[in-house]
């Protein structure tokens, strides 16, 4: 080979590396380019696909623009086999290299779903078929034994399901079932209710964690400012301990069901029922709704008391009056119609 050869040949060589160099270059700048989105978008990995499918199909979407550079530095890594399966949310600004360890690491979208202090288990159920997020296996109609079906399959067969699960916020992956996050809030209840019946006052006039529970929920349904939870807890207890009936309105209205018309009439309050605590001592036979923690907390531990009656006051913040006596307690009712009486006059001028 001439002289001249050679060193035409070694050009080529040179370029043919620079070339190659700037193609890898290219590649690895690529991995810290932010994605092109202009705003957040989800994107699913099913299960068992490979990771040079998931960066072909974001190349195919325009989110990705250099995939083989992306898929040989996952290999080259070792992580590719390591990305995980699920719904990942990609926000503006990102790098393919950072969306790659998101997805190694499994960090999976994560949707919320809140549940209600003081919700029914019928109110919890509608409001769990109409979250998008969540897959719906329950039929529509929750009869009893649907409900005797559901305790059972959250491991507390014979269990009545009112009042069974934890108001709070849950956080959770899509794909969860309905009955995946009522496992959750069951078993957070049960936590709760267990903690607080270890720590409850020693003379809790209570047999057990699910009177406990049961009276909560009257308390939940009574009031909603967290300063008067203990001192009506405390009321309805001083109650229980000198043989009073409880005469809660919300027992009442919840075994009406659905004749409930937004009143309770004096028939009402004479018609004997399992929920009629002003024809019936002692609690009734299931709780009346969801009660949360703080509730159950101040049930546990109520303040002492001499209280036996209360009634809302005329500030209109949702507190209440408490009385003694019946003839504190009278007073107190009539203030509380005669400005109900001003404010409906000054209304209707």
């Amino acid at each position: 080979m001439t002289r001249t050869l050679r060193v035409a040949a070694a050009l080529i060589v040179l370029l043919l590396g620079a070339a190659v160099a700037a193609v890898l270059w290219s590649g690895v700048r690529s991995l810290d380019a932010p994605l092109k989105l202009t705003a957040p978008m989800r994107f699913k990995v099913p299960p068992g696909v490979s990771f040079a499918h998931v960066a072909t199909e974001l190349a195919t979407q325009g989110i990705v623009a250099g995939p083989r550079a992306w898929i040989l530095y996952a290999r080259w890594k070792g992580l590719a086999p390591a990305v995980k399966a699920g719904e990942y949310e990609i926000q503006p600004g990102s790098t393919p290299r950072e969306l790659l360890m998101k997805m190694v690491n499994g960090q999976v979208l994560l949707h919320s779903f809140t549940i209600v202090d003081g919700w029914r288990v019928q109110d919890m159920l509608d409001a769990l078929r109409r979250n998008p997020d969540i897959v719906s296996t329950l039929p529509e109609q929750t009869a009893p034994a649907v409900l005797g079906a559901i305790m059972t399959k959250l491991g507390a067969p014979g269990t009545d399901a009112e009042g069974q699960f934890l108001p709070e916020t849950y956080r959770f992956p899509g794909g969860t079932t309905d009955i995946d996050l009522l496992h959750q809030a069951h078993t957070a209840l049960v936590r709760e209710l267990d903690s607080a019946w270890r720590d409850r006052d020693p003379d809790l006039p209570l047999r057990n964690a699910n009177e406990l529970l049961i009276m909560a929920s009257i308390v939940q349904k009574e009031s909603g400012l967290p300063q008067e939870l203990s001192k009506i807890a405390g009321l309805y207890l001083h109650r229980v301990k000198l043989g009073m009936r409880l005469q809660a309105d919300p027992t009442v209205i919840y075994g009406l069901g659905e004749q409930y018309d937004g009143d309770i009439h004096s028939v009402d309050l004479r018609t004997d029922g399992p929920y009629n605590t002003y024809t019936r001592t002692g609690l009734p036979p299931t709780p009346i709704a969801l009660a949360g923690a703080a509730v159950i907390r101040a049930t546990a531990r109520p303040e002492k008391t001499d209280a036996i009656y209360f009634v809302a006051s005329t500030k209109g913040d949702g507190s209440h009056i408490f009385s003694a006596t019946l003839e504190q307690h009278n007073a107190a009712v009539a203030a509380y119609v005669a400005h109900q009486r001003k404010a409906a006059q000054e209304s209707s001028r």
